[in-house]
């Protein structure tokens, strides 16, 4: 098994390399209230494929 470093010894770019490894990049550059209303998405092909399975009657 791997061992946890230690809080106190770890830099912050370690803490963040760490948490990146283990969540990834979740977050957004930017938010959908920092956008214009209909401006399209960072340009992921899953999210734009994802949104375009919306049923009519969820609002898509």
């Amino acid at each position: 098994m791997t061992e946890t470093p230690d809080p106190t010894t770890e830099t912050e770019w370690q803490r963040k390399r760490r948490l990146a490894a283990v969540f990834g990049d979740v977050l957004p550059d930017t938010t959908s209230d920092e956008r214009e209303p209909g401006a399209p998405s960072d340009g992921n092909p899953s999210e734009e494929w994802l949104k375009a399975q919306v049923p009519p009657h969820h609002g898509g």
